[in-house]
């Protein structure tokens, strides 16, 4: 299943013709094996960017945008593996060929019959090997342009992993503080709607970081997947405007902020955002509804808090949540446990929050939120 490719070589230049169409390249011999660094440049001209390699490690990460086109899914992937442990590679190699051969041919069935001739998809896998260059050869073999990346997913790995360490510091950030139910996340919103640059890492990280954040209709990511997003949205701003953030902790959930990021947030520049109490209460069970909806769910996360607390405690919120007493429920979280909590962490970690805009919503409304986000965002005089 190898491949000979050629030497390394920068895409054509496929700027837009009148008309939509692109320069004739035929004197480019396709697959073309590129770099990462190479491949990263330009990452936003491919037509459609292939991830080979099976499901269960597509589910893990994968390079932004990319599709699951595995050429081995994770059942065939073991056998193939345990044949070459157990017997010898040539058994290994026969039963995998035919394997990948008819995946391959599958996905082009079902996916790629309507691609016309200057198609230009970029193929990876885990090292940039076998899988991938099957497919790419294959591809390239039809007429498409199909472009593999040399190392494959590992080497985009190692370039995240770099570009994390220095990316970060390139911003100059803006971090929206405020206590819990305050509005942080809907401010950032509002913000990107009016086009500011925004990196919502409770949205990436999908979880509201704290103990009853966990979103019920999205699983958290994995922490290379929560890596992988923050790079992809960094790469994309400009490091000329500002970038709103919300005042985080180092860790989302179950995933962790990288070490420059939060870094670079703690030193920046705040914004404090105020909202009257029973606004915050009002605003909770609207983003909490589904443990309003659903009292022993919300039970089984506040006995995270036992050891804090106390049972007795504990039981006495497990029976105002029971009753569906929850605005006096959600009143008391707030005055016993997080205010108290974000008292004695924004200050500690956030080394300009003395100096903090201070910035009062009107309350909850989208109004509101719109007459903050356009303070914010008009000119210093």
């Amino acid at each position: 299943m190898s491949v000979n490719t050629p030497e390394h070589q920068a895409l054509p230049p496929l700027p837009a013709q009148p008309g939509g169409d692109r320069p004739q390249q035929s004197r480019v011999k396709y697959p073309l094996l590129l770099s990462c660094t190479e491949v990263l440049e330009q990452l936003d001209r491919f037509d459609a960017i292939i991830d080979a390699r099976s499901p269960g490690e597509f589910a893990e990460d994968h390079l932004p945008g990319a599709i699951n086109c595995p050429v081995l899914d994770d059942e065939q992937r073991q056998r193939v593996g345990t044949l070459y442990k157990q017997v010898n590679a040539f058994e290994a190699k026969k039963i995998g060929a035919a394997l990948v051969a008819r995946n391959i041919g599958n996905h082009i069935e079902t996916l790629f019959l309507d691609k016309p001739r200057d198609w230009t998809p970029l193929v990876y896998c885990w090292r940039g090997g076998n899988r991938s260059g099957s497919m790419a050869h294959v591809l390239a073999r039809i007429g498409w342009h199909a472009v593999q990346l040399d190392g494959g997913y590992k080497e985009f790995r190692r370039h995240v992993n770099a570009s994390l360490a220095t990316l970060p510091n390139q911003f100059d950030y803006r971090v929206v503080c405020g206590t819990t139910g305050s509005g942080k996340s809907r401010l950032l919103q509002t913000l990107r709607e009016r086009g500011a640059q925004v990196l919502d890492l409770e949205e990436l990280a999908a979880h509201r970081g704290s103990v009853l954040g966990h979103l019920p209709e999205a699983p958290q990511p994995s922490q290379k997947m929560f890596e992988s997003r923050i790079w992809e949205s960094l790469r994309r701003f400009d490091p000329g405007r500002e970038v709103y953030v919300e005042s985080e902790s180092k860790k989302v959930g179950d995933v962790r902020v990288p070490d420059a990021l939060m870094e670079a947030m703690r030193a920046a520049p705040c914004i404090a955002l105020e909202l009257s109490d029973p606004a915050r209460v009002e605003l909770l069970m609207a983003d909490y509804a589904h443990f309003v909806d659903s009292p022993a769910a919300l039970n089984r996360q506040l006995d995270c808090l036992t050891t804090l607390y106390g049972v007795v405690k504990i039981n006495r919120w497990h029976a105002m949540a029971t009753h569906g007493d929850m605005e006096a429920l959600v009143t008391e979280l707030l005055t016993d446990h997080y205010d108290p909590a974000y008292r004695r962490s924004i200050v500690r970690n956030f080394a300009q929050f003395g100096n903090a805009r201070t910035l009062t919503l009107a309350g909850f409304s989208d109004a509101a939120f719109a007459d903050a986000a356009t303070a914010l965002l008009a000119p210093i005089p």
